[in-house]
């Protein structure tokens, strides 16, 4: 398939992870104008960090092509040096122009349906509506550093010879830091079978830099504030949780970013309401 510049809305970006084939990677992924689900790479973290600086929000003009080996429906590559940054869908009215391009995504309110799609239709991407968040689980990673392998990944020569200077490769491994903490939501769904547990891990940048930020302000205490804001803030709203599969394990999904305008009274929800 030939490579076209799409219009996307950014939902999602990832906390960056090294990469077997790029320097570091982010999951990102979005909705075009036409209302299709896209799942963007390769998306260094220099690029989403310091570089062509876009966000979560906002619309990029960006040339894509569906990906090759990754066979997932809405993956597909783009071509960094193309990205144009345009308007961020702002918070006001209560998230009013926001809202349309919510209602456009593919949405469950229960887990087991999201996963049987999945293997009826390939759907990788989707809105997931929890009936409730009932805790925050924050675990002590496996390792609290990069591993060797991993920071190998984050040297390696051929990218500094296409896309990155020594400099900025070097600046990269020391500004990339890992968290050395996992956090999951435990939530229940509606079922045939009655209400059912699930609990799937957040990855979603913003509570990766969240994180760093309560760590930073609050030293060994930044549990506290950190529960505050995912726990009782976000839990507060209505909060919705972006999933996306793992390409090799495409029954395993992630919370790939939080999605949590404040709550709408029932006069205020369109007509059209969930998908499923």
């Amino acid at each position: 398939m030939a490579s076209q510049i799409e219009r996307i809305l950014i939902l999602a970006k990832t906390y960056p992870s090294p990469s077997a084939q790029h320097v570091e990677t982010s999951c990102v992924a979005g909705i075009n104008e036409h209302g299709a689900m896209r799942r963007l790479y390769p998306v260094p973290f220099r690029l989403v960090e310091e570089g062509q600086k876009f966000k979560k929000w906002q619309w990029i003009d960006v040339r894509v092509e569906k990906a090759h080996k990754d066979h997932r429906l809405e993956s597909h590559k783009l071509y960094i040096d193309t990205i144009t940054c345009g308007d961020v869908i702002d918070t006001k009215k209560q998230w009013d122009a926001r809202w349309p391009w919510i209602e456009k995504l593919p949405t469950f309110t229960s887990f087991d349906e999201l996963e049987e799609t999945r293997i009826e239709s390939g759907l990788s991407l989707a809105l997931m509506r929890p009936k409730q968040v009932l805790t925050l689980e924050i675990v002590e990673a496996r390792a609290a550093e990069w591993t060797d392998e991993e920071r190998e990944k984050l040297l390696r020569d051929e990218m500094q010879g296409q896309l990155f200077s020594d400099a900025e490769v070097k600046k990269m491994t020391q500004t990339l830091r890992k968290v050395p903490f996992d956090f999951y939501y435990r939530y229940t769904c509606d079922t045939p079978e009655g209400e059912k547990v699930f609990k799937h891990k957040i990855v979603d940048w913003e509570a990766g830099v969240l994180f760093w930020h309560c760590r930073q302000s609050h030293g060994v205490d930044w549990k506290k504030p950190f529960r505050a804001k995912l726990e009782e803030d976000l839990t507060g709203k209505d909060l919705m949780f972006l999933m996306g599969n793992q390409h090799r394990f495409q029954d395993q999904w992630l919370i790939i970013s939080l999605i949590y305008p404040p709550k709408r009274k029932p006069a205020e929800v369109t007509p059209q309401g969930l998908l499923f």
